[in-house]
């Protein structure tokens, strides 16, 4: 996966466009900037975008090339970024260091998820905020993006089930239309949420 995305993020175009995701947007401007995590951060169009809020943005994802339009963006909005080229489930997240972390798009094996989660969760400071946009199981069949394996797609009940330390505010599915890039683009069948640590993260 790691040379896929690579080759991906290798693309001249921003594959997933500079804006940032709409809900990640809509739920960051109610909020008081602080530290965000971004795993799975791709080119960096929401750690930008947040930069540009206020917000003290940590994004991590394994693919060097994304790194480099990233950074790029951050150059071009005046804004900087921390940025690490790490595989994000063996990250040394620090503990409860951050007010927000947002899971945008990342999609991962149900087992890795199971221990990564945790991890994420514990490195929010007790209170801080999780937004969550994924696409659920029902995408499968549909042109606008997302994994073709069940595995990497979320129901209601896993979500529920997989973030124990999450109080949520808003979970929901939503049927939207995407504009995010050549990848990223017409009807789509979501999952998103925002929720609060309420618990200490059981790792």
């Amino acid at each position: 996966m790691k040379d896929f995305w690579n080759e991906r993020y290798a693309e001249d175009e921003f594959v997933y466009g500079t804006h940032p995701n709409e809900w990640l947007r809509t739920q960051l401007e109610a909020l008081q900037p602080g530290r965000l995590l971004l795993p799975a951060e791709g080119e960096g169009r929401n750690a930008v975008f947040a930069a540009r809020c206020g917000w003290d943005v940590l994004g991590i994802d394994y693919s060097a090339s994304g790194r480099e339009k990233a950074t790029r963006l951050a150059r071009e909005a005046g804004v900087e970024i921390d940025y690490q080229v790490a595989d994000a489930y063996t990250y040394p997240y620090p503990e409860s260091a951050f007010e927000a972390a947002a899971l945008i798009f990342a999609h991962f094996p149900t087992n890795t998820r199971r221990t990564l989660w945790p991890k994420i969760i514990s490195a929010l400071k007790p209170g801080g905020h999780l937004i969550l946009e994924v696409f659920r199981k029902t995408q499968i069949g549909l042109t606008s993006g997302g994994p073709k394996t069940p595995d990497l797609l979320y129901s209601l009940e896993e979500v529920r089930d997989e973030f124990p330390d999450i109080t949520w505010d808003i979970l929901e599915e939503a049927d939207v239309t995407l504009d995010e890039g050549p990848y990223h683009r017409g009807f789509a069948r979501v999952l998103r949420g925002l929720g609060r640590r309420t618990a200490p993260a059981t790792l």
